[in-house]
């Protein structure tokens, strides 16, 4: 018994170190630990909402679905190079109309948004020509399709940064066939048809690595490895949709969606101490400890919440209190039947558990269906619920049952009265 309890109070105090994570920030920002915000979407936050349609009428019908899956990964790796938290891009088809949605919550620049997708960095190499000759230097197949990454890297001898260029094994291939060729002649990179470095072969390269070292102050190179990063895009795009969502807008959204669960809450609460007293007391421990993991578990992934994530964790609450009224009922039952207190708490957990694992599963299944085949919004909605199914198991089968096995209660009329039996 006093290893349950210990257990209890080091449950009670983890509980109430996640519930200090997660509400520090709203009560103190300069508590410790209170820098950790939860991240919002589009719908809360507030942000820009762009719609873009591509066009793949160049591009032959096998290859339009790939070619697609590409722009979006490029755009998507562009918003996030550019310090863009947790941007939703995804492709839309309405029958031969491919288009592009881009959310960019806490973005309400549309223009700069505009300007960081559109860029379309061009880079390629570029060797000596003839003597005499124009141009002096001509084009050759290595350019940036070939870019497998770019690193900020610095100089050993003069301490000045460098860009590293890593290519794929076709971009291997044909920089070390350049490299042989062109000993002791010129190689120059070109960005955007501007050359931003001209450097002298002096051997064949074979490992599928440069450098571009062109005297670069530190935030031009980092500027450069961002842009060669980002990639080109594969498919033309062009905008046709614009929105500006504002701040208070989203706040007002947030601020009633809490307003809401919070009620529901509070009406779970009461239904559960007055129905069942002790246990319903528990449980309400239970559902704070669980809601602080749950939440905690937002900040820390984290999660982006939408109006969706919170509708999907406001139902996983009402899936931890159905899985405690389960349990509740059993232990009703046995106590009726005239068994002792922990013997029922025992039983009622037993014969409530086949039930409260079929239904959990089942829903957890659902969940990840949601997620797979769903776009951004329900995913929102699946991860949210996935993440709470979880976290509910738990606060019903150990939380709930490690404080009402640690209150150690005997058989007696009062203690039928706490289990509202009498």
């Amino acid at each position: 018994m006093l290893r349950t309890r210990l257990t209890a109070l080091l449950i009670f105090i983890v509980g109430a170190a996640l519930a200090y994570f997660v509400g520090a920030s709203a009560i103190n920002p300069d508590w410790f630990l209170a820098g950790v915000p939860f991240r919002l979407g589009l719908d809360l936050q507030g942000g820009t909402h762009l719609v873009y349609r591509a066009d793949v009428s160049a591009l032959p019908k096998n290859e339009v679905k790939e070619s697609m899956e590409g722009l979006r990964d490029v755009i998507e790796r562009r918003v996030n190079l550019f310090g863009v938290t947790e941007p939703l891009v995804q492709v839309e088809r309405a029958g031969d109309d491919y288009r592009l949605i881009v959310e960019l919550a806490g973005v309400f620049n549309i223009s700069d948004a505009i300007g960081l997708i559109g860029q379309t960095p061009f880079l390629e190499f570029r060797t000596e020509g003839p003597v005499g000759e124009d141009p002096p230097f001509v084009p050759t197949p290595l350019t940036g399709r070939f870019l497998k990454r770019s690193i900020l890297d610095f100089n050993s001898s003069t301490g000045e940064p460098i860009v590293l260029l890593e290519f794929d094994d076709e971009g291997t291939r044909i920089f070390a066939a350049l490299t042989k060729e062109f000993i002791g002649k010129r190689i120059a990179i070109y960005l955007d048809g501007v050359p931003i470095s001209i450097p002298v072969v002096q051997q064949e390269i074979t490992g599928g690595s440069a450098q571009i070292s062109g005297q670069f102050t530190l935030s031009e190179a980092r500027a450069l490895v961002r842009r060669l990063n980002s990639g080109a895009l594969p498919v033309p795009i062009q905008l046709i949709s614009q929105q500006s969502i504002g701040a208070s807008l989203g706040e007002e959204a947030f601020g009633k969606g809490l307003v809401a669960g919070l009620y529901g809450i509070l009406a779970v609460i009461l239904f559960l101490v007055l129905r069942y007293r002790l246990p319903g007391l528990v449980a309400v421990l239970s559902l704070t400890f669980y809601a602080a993991l749950v939440l905690t578990i937002f900040k820390l992934l984290p999660v982006t919440l939408s109006a969706a994530g919170i509708a999907g964790f406001l139902l996983s609450v009402g899936m931890a209190v159905d899985a405690n009224i389960l349990i509740f009922e059993r232990m009703r039952e046995e106590t009726r039947w005239g068994k002792e207190a922990n013997e029922a708490l025992t039983e009622g957990f037993r014969r409530a558990w086949p039930s409260i694992r079929d239904s959990n599963i089942s829903s957890f299944i659902t969940a990840i269906i949601l997620y797979w085949f769903g776009t951004s919004i329900i995913r929102g909605f699946a991860l949210t619920l996935g993440i709470g199914i979880i976290s509910s198991i738990f606060a019903a089968l150990v939380v709930s049952r490690t404080f009402l096995v640690a209150a150690g209660l005997r058989q007696n009329r009062f203690t039928r009265f706490l289990y509202g039996t009498k």
